[in-house]
Parts: C-alpha cells; sequence; structure tokens
C-alpha cells in the first residue's frame, strides 16, 4: 500500500511539474481599444497603440507579470462611435477576456464602454477621454490617468484673464466632450469671475464646411477662438478661420495637443503658425526614471519627441503589469483592489487612485501646459510654454494682420 501510495505521489509530481510552465506561460491579455479609423481620430489612436505595444514589450522584456507569463495585447478599433466602442469592448471582455481595457480617447465612447466595464466587471482606463461625467459617476471599474475638462477650463479661463480678453468665442463639435466644454465654460466664466463676453458655437462633427461659422464669428468681432474640436475637425477651424481672415489676427487656442503631431504642418503649412495649444508634455518636462527610459526608445525609434498620448498608454501598461504582481492574480476584481490600494511610477511622477469627490475619482491627472507656434514648421522642442506664469519658458507673440 505504501509503494502503490508513493509511485502515485511520484507520478503526481511528474505532472505538476509538466504542466506548471505551461501554465505559467499562458499570456495576461490587456484590451487597447481607441480609435484607428474615421470618424475617431485615428492618429490619436495609433499614437496609443505606439505606447502600449512599447509597454507591453518593456514590461516581458523585464520578465513579465505573475512569476513570468507575458503581457498579450488585443487591440480594437472603436473608430470613435459608442457603438463600435461598445461592440469592441464587449468582444474584449467576453471572448478575449481581458484583464483590463486601455486606450480611450473620445468621451462619448469612454461613456458607453464603462457601462459595459461594471457589467462584465473589467476595468476601462480612460487614456485621452476627458469629460467630467466619466470619473463623477463613481463608477469601480473606471479609471483614469488624464485631465478632466473643468480643470481643463480653469486653465483656459485663467490665461483668458491674464491676456485680458474681452471677447470669448468658443467653438465645438456636438460631442460629451464639445458640449461638456460648453457646459463648463459658461459655468467656470460666472464662478471665477472672468470678465468677458462668451459666444459659444456648437456644429455637427460630420461638417465638412464650416465657412458659415467662421464669417459669423468674424461679424461679431471676438478676441481669442477657443478651438474645441477633435480630430479633422480642428484642422478644419483654423484653416477655414484663416481663409476668412479670421486668424491669426485674432487669436486661437486647440483644447488639446494635436498640434504636437507631425501630420500638423504637413495639414496647415504657413496656416498654422500663431496657434496656441494646451499640452500634457514638454521636452523641458522632468521624468521619472521610467519615462526618461521610455523617451529615449521612443526618440531612437521613431526619431521624434514622443507623443502625450503614446506616454500615457505606456504608462497605463506598466502601471497594470505593477499592480497585477501586487496582486498576485488576474482576476480583475483583485486587480481594482490593488489599483486602489498602491502607488505605482509614471511617466512624470507617481499615480495613485482615490475615491475623491466629484469627478476626483479614481483619478490621477498630467500637468497642463498652454504653448505657442511662432513659426512655420517649429519643431515641438522648440515650442515655448507661455502660461502658467511660473512654468514659463516664453512670452505669448500676437499674430499679424493680414
Amino acid at each position: 500500500m505504501k509503494g502503490r501510495l508513493g509511485i502515485f505521489l511520484l507520478v503526481a509530481l511528474l505532472v505538476v511539474g509538466l504542466t506548471t510552465p505551461a501554465l505559467a506561460q499562458k499570456p495576461v491579455k490587456i484590451g487597447v481599444l481607441t480609435p484607428l479609423s474615421p470618424p475617431g481620430d485615428a492618429s490619436a489612436g495609433q499614437f496609443i497603440v505606439r505606447g502600449a505595444k512599447m509597454g507591453a514589450e518593456d514590461v516581458n522584456a523585464r520578465g513579465g507579470v505573475l512569476g513570468g507569463r507575458k503581457i498579450e495585447l488585443v487591440i480594437e478599433d472603436d473608430a470613435g462611435t459608442p457603438e463600435k466602442g461598445a461592440a469592441g469592448f464587449r468582444k474584449l471582455a467576453s471572448q478575449d477576456q481581458v484583464v483590463a481595457v486601455v486606450g480611450q480617447f473620445h468621451s462619448s465612447v469612454m461613456t458607453a464602454a464603462q457601462v459595459l466595464a461594471e457589467q462584465f466587471k473589467v476595468p476601462v482606463f480612460a487614456t485621452q477621454a476627458s469629460a467630467r461625467g466619466i470619473t463623477e459617476k463613481h463608477l469601480n471599474y473606471t479609471f483614469r490617468t488624464h485631465v478632466i475638462d473643468p480643470d481643463r477650463v480653469q486653465l483656459w479661463n485663467r490665461w483668458i484673464m491674464e491676456r485680458g480678453f474681452k471677447r470669448v468665442a468658443l467653438i465645438t463639435e456636438n460631442t460629451d466632450y464639445g458640449v461638456g466644454l460648453v457646459e463648463e465654460t459658461k459655468n467656470f466664466f460666472k464662478s471665477m469671475g472672468v470678465q468677458a463676453e462668451l459666444k459659444t458655437t456648437i456644429f455637427d462633427r460630420a461638417v465638412v464646411d464650416l465657412t458659415p461659422q467662421m464669417l459669423e464669428l468674424k461679424s461679431w468681432k471676438p478676441d481669442v477662438i477657443l478651438n474645441g474640436g477633435v480630430g479633422t475637425p480642428v484642422y478644419l477651424i483654423i484653416k477655414q478661420a484663416y481663409d476668412v481672415g479670421l486668424f491669426p489676427a485674432v487669436p486661437m487656442l486647440v483644447s488639446y495637443d494635436l498640434p504636437v503631431r507631425a501630420e500638423y504642418w504637413k495639414n496647415l503649412g504657413e496656416k498654422g503658425n500663431y496657434l496656441s495649444f494646451i499640452v500634457y508634455y514638454h521636452p523641458t518636462m522632468k521624468l521619472t526614471k521610467r519615462g526618461e527610459a521610455f523617451r529615449k526608445k521612443y526618440m531612437a525609434e521613431f526619431k521624434e519627441e514622443p507623443i502625450y498620448g503614446a506616454f500615457n498608454a505606456y504608462a497605463q501598461i506598466a502601471l497594470l503589469a505593477d499592480a497585477l504582481n501586487a496582486a498576485k492574480s488576474d482576476r480583475p476584481e483583485d486587480l481594482v483592489k490593488a489599483l486602489l490600494a498602491n502607488k505605482f511610477e509614471g511617466w512624470n511622477g507617481t499615480i495613485g487612485f482615490s475615491r475623491g469627490e466629484g469627478p476626483y475619482w479614481q483619478q490621477w491627472t498630467p500637468p497642463m501646459l498652454v504653448t505657442q507656434y511662432t513659426r512655420p514648421e517649429m519643431p515641438f522642442a522648440e515650442v515655448k510654454i507661455v502660461f502658467p506664469p511660473d512654468l514659463k519658458t516664453g512670452d505669448w507673440v500676437p499674430g499679424p494682420r493680414r
């Protein structure tokens, strides 16, 4: 009897020894749901995918997670629409069985995806979706490492007051992001005591000609134009404001960092000069060791400064790997607990998620800066920070009248 028991134990140990390495090699899947085709901002999605891939490569080169398992990315195109975003999230959660989803760029898509995140109990990360309502709902499986629109609007309101603009025009698209910008700007004009008149224009995101809106704005005689477009509409607003003689005589501020992309000057040429725009990364910023390593690798591979979306997607993959190891589990519910209980090295600081009030729920916010181009084909590395005052590297320059 003892002999048979010994043989049984030996066989059992051999089976475990043979199967454990195989089990250890099972990858941990992370979804990347992001816009890779119109009407979404496909360029933004490509940078997000680029950063996420570099994050997975970095984690895997360091031994993977959970004792040697590799990170495997499953990439889905949400095309910037809630319908495709919901379908993509459903596939990632049910068919691919990912432990988390990153890459969300459009607020309207993130809003659709986060409902499914609660149903499937799979955490979803806003990589560059900024509407207040995303984190204001206080959902357990929604996380964000990007700015929120109340903070964005407060930044540009302070800039407006510093510059002394008295007639402010905000033109934006009919999306959650655009409509949210209008609501936030109206509210903060009152609460911050902005002594200026505000004119808001909301257009359909599918529009191909904004000349009537530009001519109406020109007749109103604004002191500044806030460009709340996303993707192609950003360029449309700049081009057609230039064509009717509105910009650059009237200053324009783009609400996010699209102008840092290499495509910017190709699309606009000299029409893009004197534009002001909000960024979250600038080459003069101090980075963490992780951020510096990413920047060095990115520049070696792509011969250009990293784009913020790539930085952020990279950091999200890296912190998810850290959280998986902290959780000692690939169960999404354990991952959420680890995300809330720990601090993580980001690209320019320590990332932590607390359950604050209002939209500051499971939210980490990067810096925001106002920058400006002052000559055609100006490299982003040479762009000056013109606001806020404590971080300025140069003075804002008014555009010439034509």
